[in-house]
């Protein structure tokens, strides 16, 4: 008998199997979480903060682009508000994604959309879309388990491999350029994505907008990117339903 067959007997086994699910759509990803967490977690340690402070800044920021925008902030001794505020510029992409994942979550109370929120990420944002985007039947608890077995690796891995940077980061000389090593392993999940018109349409768009915009104060270039990207994969879509209609 296959193993999904036994996972989904009753309610409980269905749910564990959406997790076991999520789980598998997120082992690809965990390089690049990982990689990216350690490059952080070095990086924290860097700018001047202790170890102490830097792990409780990755355990309660949980954000690395924003960590990152934070640091050079936190070491120029920058007003409060103005690192808060280039912390939220950064990340205001996840209210986009919030807007997108709402249908799928709203039957859960506050407390609990506010967790599936705190662990959301990027990755996990594009593969949950990837395979329920198109869903009818909102909400559904398949969702919410399949989710969890994309986001709660995540979050291990980065934590472990954040933390393992910032206890690392006096014996690890900048000679091993570890920033680029992250890229590359982002660049590896994001390529294989790239499966549809309006997704490459999509990432031009924002390549071109994020370059543009790299000389904007508090990184608004990488907002501006975001929603260029988000506008421009959604026209792209719109005009090949139109074509298909024409025909």
């Amino acid at each position: 008998m296959a193993l999904s067959s036994v996972l989904a007997k009753g309610p409980q086994g269905r749910n564990r199997l959406q997790f076991m699910l999520g789980l598998r759509d997120a082992i690809p990803a965990l390089i690049a979480t990982g990689t990216w967490g350690l490059v952080t977690g070095i990086a924290i340690v860097k700018s001047g903060l202790s170890e102490t402070m830097a792990t409780l800044m990755t355990l309660l920021v949980y954000a690395g682009s924003a960590q990152l925008t934070a640091l050079p902030l936190i070491k120029d001794a920058v007003p409060l508000w103005l690192i808060f505020a280039a912390g939220m510029v950064v990340n205001i992409r996840f209210v986009i994604f919030g807007a997108a994942l709402q249908p799928f979550f709203r039957h859960l109370s506050w407390p609990k959309r506010l967790g599936v929120g705190f662990f959301s990420t990027d990755i996990g944002f594009v593969l949950f879309m990837g395979r329920y985007g198109e869903a009818k039947r909102r909400p559904d608890p398949r969702h919410l388990w399949y989710f969890l077995g994309i986001i709660a690796p995540g979050w291990l891995v980065w934590n472990v491999c954040s933390i393992a940077g910032i206890f690392l980061a006096a014996a690890i000389p900048a000679s091993w350029s570890l920033e680029f090593a992250a890229v590359l392993a982002l660049l590896s999940i994001v390529v294989p994505l790239v499966s549809t018109r309006p997704v490459a349409f999509c990432i031009l768009v924002a390549a071109c907008v994020a370059w543009l915009g790299q000389s904007l104060p508090l990184r608004l270039g990488l907002a501006a990117a975001v929603v260029a990207g988000i506008a421009a994969g959604v026209v792209s879509e719109h005009i090949g339903r139109e074509r298909k209609r024409a025909k």
